[in-house]
């Protein structure tokens, strides 16, 4: 069985398209933070970019909005176990499917595809791609371009037999993408 991995939930970001802070938006009574972390219960959890009360935390390391990449880099550098990435603005994440992902071994990283594209964010990352992580990040490069040097791509297939429909990874990036997500996932669980 591989190692287990931390879960490290990304809420670094400006949430300029929210026009407010998308990690304190309320939902059914949790912010979306924290319903990602109620769905990560029982894994070892890191909150990567901001402060958080009920979760060990690292804050940005850079002053410069660098994106997930380096959250990522943040992440793999406080731990030396895989990293399950997600993003603060995830609360449909399914327990389910982070149990799922947690028991694929991961040489290399693993991530969900739909409709064709892989999913950085609700995605696997071994600590061996810590030096290529960090020489993209440098490069100025994004998150997809670690999953473009080698990946595990996991089919619909498979991941609609964890009982998984695309919401661990659907994000609520404006307020017309939180309309989207109750409408078609209902409030969080």
């Amino acid at each position: 069985m591989p190692a287990p991995p931390t879960i490290a939930v990304l809420a670094g970001g400006a949430s300029v398209r929210m026009g407010s802070d998308k990690t304190a938006l309320v939902i059914e009574g949790m912010t979306m933070l924290d319903h990602v972390l109620a769905a990560a219960a029982g894994f070892a959890v890191l909150v990567v970019g901001k402060e958080h009360p009920g979760a060990p935390s690292i804050p940005d390391r850079s002053t410069e909005r660098r994106g997930p990449l380096a959250g990522l880099v943040a992440a793999l550098e406080a731990t030396a176990a895989p990293v399950l990435l997600l993003g603060a603005d995830q609360p449909w994440v399914r327990p389910a499917t982070l149990r799922a992902l947690s028991e694929l071994e991961a040489a290399l990283p693993v991530a969900p595809t739909d409709a064709g594209v892989r999913q950085v964010l609700c995605a696997v990352y071994p600590p061996s791609i810590l030096p290529q992580a960090r020489r993209l990040l440098e490069a100025g490069r994004g998150l997809q371009s670690v999953l473009d040097l080698g990946c595990r791509d996991i089919a619909p297939t498979q991941w609609r037999a964890w009982g998984e429909d695309g919401r661990s990874w659907f994000s609520v990036d404006t307020p017309d993408g939180l309309v989207e997500g109750l409408l078609r996932y209902g409030a969080p669980a």
